[in-house]
């Protein structure tokens, strides 16, 4: 073969060689900030389910997996945190008084800074106060859709015409909008225009935190509850991010506190998940930083609202029986043919979706989280960030297998998960009464009024 013809093959390899990479590698996203999976509470419901960036409306049936063929679903309960909001006003407040700093006192020439300076403008105002965006009604319209693709036995417009679909939600805007728009989905999917459906607004179900008084006692309105928390904030892991912060804006360390590295975090977030926007707010923290911002928002929910101490769970007795008391309900309307309520959606709060999974004994860590031992808990199952984006869901549906089985598949943030201390089970859809079982010392108790009463029940 002529050499030249050699070096021609050659060079042709090389090229193709050179571009495989590209289509091999997957593609960097340059809207996502590179820190937007450490968001927390603050964060995407796409960043939980990645594939739904590409396809809003993307869902996969085989991921259900019954039993056998004859297992047919006959009732569902949902317990769903609103959609993306505003920022609410005393972190709008913190923000703007970092928006004050920056344009007055950071100096460089870096092109990220420039733009916070010249061009961003702090368009947060009180008024917004953690209202739903437009991004939230999308949240939940996309979501209804998704959940009549997934059990569309279920989730029907026959049903929903028949009333056999309850819609209850807390009484907070934000949560009352995302019910309407999770209705809106269903109808807009259906073209339903002559009817409109109800919903019940209950805070004794979907806000119990307020109403129990050793809670609001003991942890919510007690600032030593949050003791870990104050020290982390104080510790060096932080302490060093908000070095960094100063650093890149050239200003006096004293100026940067723990609240201003919280601004700061929360305006890459908010730009993120309102606008979709990969804001210059973001170039003021790399991955390391992010996972201790994390870390320390993660710390606030686990002791305000979790494994920190056990009236932050026993609070969500009064919706752990009611979950149960609707599955119950309809076990027993099965065994006559005519189930009476197919569907339940319940909107709520991140603060009453925690303490619910919590109870449920829900990524339970071995050890607990403290103010000292970041850096051996960087494998935890506690990540807010991957449990509690906006529209974070709990979904159990029942069915029944014949033979008088009936089995609950428990589902987070639509994909099947197992009861802890029932993983043994090769499933994530064990038998009902087995299930009962497992939570049996709760349904005999977990009564609300004693757990919430100032003088704890005795031992």
């Amino acid at each position: 073969m002529p050499i030249d013809l050699w070096k021609c093959i050659l060079l042709h390899l090389s090229i193709i060689i050179g571009v495989l990479p590209c289509f091999l590698s997957p593609a960097v996203n340059q809207n996502i900030p590179a820190i937007a999976k450490y968001f927390s509470t603050k964060g995407r419901y796409e960043e939980v389910n990645p594939y739904l960036i590409e396809d809003i409306l993307a869902v996969n049936r085989s991921i259900l997996q019954p039993p056998s063929a004859q297992c047919r679903e006959i009732h569902l309960t949902a317990i769903i945190r609103h959609g993306t909001r505003y920022p609410t006003t005393k972190n709008i407040k913190k923000m703007q008084q970092l928006y004050n700093l920056v344009r007055d006192k950071a100096s460089g020439k870096e092109s990220w800074l420039r733009e916070i300076q010249s061009q961003w403008r702090m368009w947060y105002t009180e008024d917004m106060d953690g209202r739903l965006v437009q991004k939230g009604v999308s949240d939940h319209k996309h979501l209804a859709v998704r959940m009549s693709k997934l059990f569309p036995s279920l989730i029907s417009e026959e049903k929903l015409r028949g009333g056999l679909i309850s819609f209850i939600t807390s009484s907070k805007h934000r949560c009352v909008n995302s019910t309407l728009a999770f209705k809106a989905g269903l109808t807009e999917l259906w073209g339903i225009q002559d009817v409109e459906f109800d919903h019940a607004v209950n805070d004794a179900l979907m806000r119990f935190f307020d109403q129990c008084t050793r809670f609001l006692e003991d942890v919510d309105n007690n600032p030593s509850a949050m003791e870990e928390l104050d020290k982390f904030r104080k510790g060096p892991e932080m302490r060093r991010v908000q070095e960094k912060i100063a650093d890149r804006f050239r200003v006096q360390y004293s100026l940067i506190n723990d609240d201003m590295a919280e601004a700061a975090f929360y305006l890459c977030a908010y730009e993120f998940t309102i606008k979709t926007v990969n804001s210059p707010w973001c170039q003021l923290f790399d991955e390391v930083d992010a996972q201790v911002m994390e870390y320390a928002n993660d710390l606030k929910q686990y002791w305000q609202r979790s494994y920190g101490y056990d009236i932050n769970s026993r609070s969500s007795c009064i919706l752990f029986h009611d979950v149960f008391s609707r599955l119950d309900k309809a076990a027993n309307e099965n065994k006559s043919g005519q189930v009476t309520e197919a569907v339940t959606i319940q909107v709520g709060h991140a603060e009453t979706l925690l303490p619910l999974l919590t109870l449920l004994g829900f990524f339970k860590d071995t050890d607990i989280l403290t103010s000292t031992n970041y850096a051996t808990q960087t494998q935890r199952s506690f990540r807010t960030s991957h449990m509690l984006p906006y529209t974070a869901n709990l979904i159990l549906v029942l069915y029944d297998c014949g033979g008088g089985n009936l089995k609950l598949q428990p589902l987070l943030n639509e994909k099947p998960v197992a009861f802890p201390g029932m993983a043994d089970q090769q499933t994530s859809m064990p038998l009902y009464e087995d299930v009962k079982v497992r939570y049996r010392e709760l349904l005999q108790g977990c009564d609300f009024e004693t757990e919430c009463q100032l003088i704890p029940p005795p031992a």
